[in-house]
């Protein structure tokens, strides 16, 4: 965990409740502060009061894809520079550069390696808090 004087915040966006109780416990475990929105929509509204460090993004959701949602914080004022990591099952070949294409600082395969996630999201904590 980066030392800090506020708990680090990670936003994660998933529409699957398993994927989302898994990545929770992950989470909570190594003392990050999370938010969590169901789908897009979801996703937009706690926006709108809240600011996260990081976002992790599934990108196969009803109604508006990761992609576009991606798309859509990445140009969004206030918004362009919190990392956001791709937390997905495409993983044909192509998909990893779709991801990024959209926006996506980087991109992890489910099904998830814990130690992966967790070194990734450091990674790009430490890349944004020395920008």
């Amino acid at each position: 965990m980066l030392p800090t004087d506020k708990k680090t915040t990670v936003l994660y966006v998933e529409d699957n409740p398993d994927n989302r109780l898994l990545i929770r416990r992950i989470l909570l475990s190594e003392n990050y502060g999370l938010l969590e929105a169901n789908d897009a929509q979801e996703a937009l509204e706690v926006l709108k009061t809240n600011k996260p460090d990081l976002i992790l993004m599934d990108i196969n959701m009803p109604d508006m894809d990761g992609y576009t949602l991606t798309a859509k914080i990445k140009t969004t004022p206030g918004f362009e520079r919190i990392p956001i990591l791709a937390l997905t099952a495409n993983v044909m070949r192509g998909d990893k550069e779709k991801s990024l294409e959209a926006g996506c600082d980087g991109y992890i395969q489910k099904p998830v390696d814990f130690d992966e996630l967790l070194r990734e999201i450091e990674r790009f904590l430490a890349r944004r808090a020395n920008a």
